[in-house]
């Protein structure tokens, strides 16, 4: 597979306060990355760079064979990524379907694959709240809400912060579902999430930060198979 995005020694500052730590990182085409760590070690800024929402960073960041290290996040993302952020950032006073078709554009190919229609496919319950208000939902419809607005832009690249935070288990599933489907429809995903065994079902490769730098980088089962490193860094 050919990488999508590569990441260079990318560091990112909040004011005088350094984050990131020379990140180096590498997705392919249809890959599924699942980001892992403690709270405060840079998961949700590294994401935030990417999509160039950090404007104090440095390095370099290549995506679809562009280098994006001081694109706008506009930019980035007519490039084909998309976040779905920790916390969702449903509007409210939008309907569900006003919420989906706002975000509606071909991806860079000019192919439609993700539609209002398949949206309805993939979360039924959104179909059967589309008039009700963003404020309206629960966190479920609302995370279900969040992640067909991101794919109705038909991106090559999807970030997902905190994929299930504060879901009930029966809605976490769907979740997890969704992103395996996802994943088969050749989506590249970076996922952050703290249940690392379902995550790990369904990721080709875990990365683990730790105070902004990258303390493991293979596959889940890799992670898995070594407890210290779990117990240390999760």
């Amino acid at each position: 597979m050919s990488a999508l995005l590569t990441v260079e020694r990318l560091e990112a500052f909040y004011g005088a306060s350094q984050v990131l730590h020379g990140i180096d990182l590498e997705i392919a085409r249809g890959e599924q990355l699942a980001l892992l760590g403690r709270n405060g070690m840079g998961k949700t800024t590294l994401l935030r760079s990417l999509m160039g929402l950090v404007e104090n960073r440095r390095g370099r960041i290549r995506f679809a064979d562009r280098d994006i290290a001081s694109a706008a996040p506009e930019d980035i993302a007519r490039a084909g990524a998309a976040l779905v952020p920790e916390g969702r950032g449903v509007f409210g006073s939008l309907s569900v379907v006003e919420n989906l078709v706002m975000a509606a554009r071909p991806g860079r190919d000019g192919r439609a694959r993700w539609t209002l229609e398949r949206i309805y496919e993939l979360f039924p319950r959104l179909h059967a709240r589309r008039a009700n208000g963003g404020h309206q939902l629960s966190g479920g419809e609302q995370q279900m809400l969040t992640i067909g607005r991101a794919l109705m832009t038909n991106p090559d690249l999807i970030l997902i912060d905190e994929a299930t935070e504060g879901l009930a288990p029966l809605v976490a599933q769907d979740i997890w579902r969704t992103l395996d489907l996802i994943r088969s429809e050749g989506v590249a995903t970076i996922v952050v999430d703290k249940d690392f065994k379902s995550l790990s079902k369904i990721a080709d490769r875990a990365v683990l930060l730790s105070k902004g730098t990258v303390v493991f980088d293979g596959k889940p089962a890799e992670l898995s198979a070594n407890p210290d490193l779990l117990e240390k860094h999760l």
